[in-house]
């Protein structure tokens, strides 16, 4: 049978559920980034020292990116966010490690993640907006466009994902290649910029959420 070029390959099973090597690579880095996040937190103190200040300045900018995004106190939405950045980070630089192939360069980990984020634009929305206001939403300027405002939720979700996805996907293959003909030092810059796509990546999906959850409760960013 012929599989697409698109598909992970299964490592193992948990009853009928296949799991794939972006699935595993997941739920390390989940794993890693919680016990480091534990530990780097764990001796904070009111009076905040050089590590802690440090930690703090990261979310603070973080909270106050979001805050201009949504237009509203950023607190309701920094610990998606704010996790999803910094999970994103991870993900995408984890292809510079030999052996580990980036689990967002899979379709499946930046489709998951889109869903994620479709589902908390309605969240928010109605949590804040209440059900009826949020859903008279989807009537304007006119009732008309109602089916155009609905595909227009499930399009920019699905260019979410795709965009991280080639992305990420595109520069693993490139540094790969680049790997397996020149040798260990050549790839070194393209390392470096494969640094610089993954962070830059994560960042504009970040935003590109927090601009759709801001959307979402109808904010208007000052």
């Amino acid at each position: 049978m012929n599989h697409s070029p698109l598909a992970a390959a299964t490592l193992f099973h948990v009853g009928f559920v296949p799991i794939s090597g972006p699935v595993v690579t997941t739920w390390g880095l989940m794993a890693v980034l919680t016990i480091a996040s534990w530990l780097a937190t764990r001796s904070f103190r009111v009076v905040a020292g050089g590590w802690q200040a440090v930690m703090e300045s990261i979310v603070v900018g973080i909270e106050e990116q979001i805050q201009a995004i949504v237009g509203r106190d950023a607190a309701p939405f920094l610990p998606l966010l704010g996790t999803l950045f910094i999970f994103l980070v991870f993900a995408n630089l984890s292809g510079i490690v030999p052996g580990v192939k980036a689990p967002t360069a899979s379709l499946e980990t930046p489709a998951a993640l889109a869903a994620m984020v479709f589902l908390s634009v309605h969240f928010f929305g109605i949590r804040i907006q209440g059900m009826v206001p949020y859903l008279k939403g989807y009537l304007k300027p006119n009732p008309a466009l109602l089916p155009l405002n609905i595909l227009s939720e499930i399009t920019r979700s699905f260019s979410l994902a795709i965009r991280l996805f080639g992305n990420i996907m595109s520069d693993d293959l490139v540094l790969a290649i680049v790997l397996a003909l020149a040798g260990l030092l050549v790839p070194i810059p393209f390392m470096a910029f494969a640094i610089l796509i993954g962070l830059v990546q994560a960042y504009i999906f970040s935003v590109l959420a927090a601009v759709y959850i801001g959307g979402g409760i109808g904010a208007v960013p000052k």
